[in-house]
């Protein structure tokens, strides 16, 4: 038996009074009129940046206009063809350190609290938390109201070990003296592109 596997039996051992999970079928969960806008505007208040693509707009192009001084970009996605380093042939984590641009794709926005799912589609998840910048790309038809709805819809992909994150805006703390230190734990600034499907 594993050590997790005994620190479970003797959590179950020591239990006192059991619950009934809560029934969650009629919850009134919040939702908007134009779930994109409200997911724009909190991704905007919790300190990251979504811009709306028109349909057949350079992506490349459009990274390089918003990161002009990028020298290493890390995607594995295969339109984004200025990638110089791939999180997928990379020898290890590491080999990312000193990414300036990473960009991946999300699944769905949730308008709520601008949060995306992101599943691990790529052999070195860290390339999401070690870039200076992040890119999501997530079609703009994907977004859910709220969280009841996002729980739902999670998927994890089989090839990478059943990994996933939510991601939302820049990383950010106040632990020290108060002070708001971006990029402290991840990305120091994360722009959603919003694209046409």
């Amino acid at each position: 038996m594993s050590s997790k596997e005994d620190i479970l039996k003797k959590y179950r051992a020591n239990i006192r009074q059991q619950f009934d999970m809560p029934d969650l079928s009629d919850i009134n969960a919040i939702t908007y009129p134009d779930p994109l806008l409200q997911f724009m505007n909190m991704t905007k208040s919790v300190g990251g940046n979504a811009i709306e693509v028109e349909s057949g707009r350079d992506i490349n192009e459009l990274i390089r206009e918003l990161y002009p001084d990028a020298k290493e970009i890390a995607s594995n996605l295969p339109e984004i063809t200025i990638a110089t380093r791939n999180p997928d042939t990379v020898g290890r984590a590491r080999d990312l350190n000193g990414t300036d641009v990473g960009v991946i794709r999300g699944k769905f926005g949730v308008a709520e609290n601008g949060c995306i799912w992101i599943p691990q589609q790529m052999k070195e998840k860290v390339v999401c938390f070690i870039s200076e910048n992040l890119i999501i790309l997530l079609p703009k038809s994907q977004i859910v109201n709220n969280m009841h709805e996002a729980y739902k819809r999670i998927e994890f992909d089989k090839t990478y070990d059943g990994y996933g994150t939510f991601i939302s805006g820049p990383s950010k703390t106040a632990d020290i003296a108060q002070v708001l230190v971006m990029g402290a734990q991840a990305a120091r600034s994360v722009t959603v592109l919003l694209l046409q499907e």
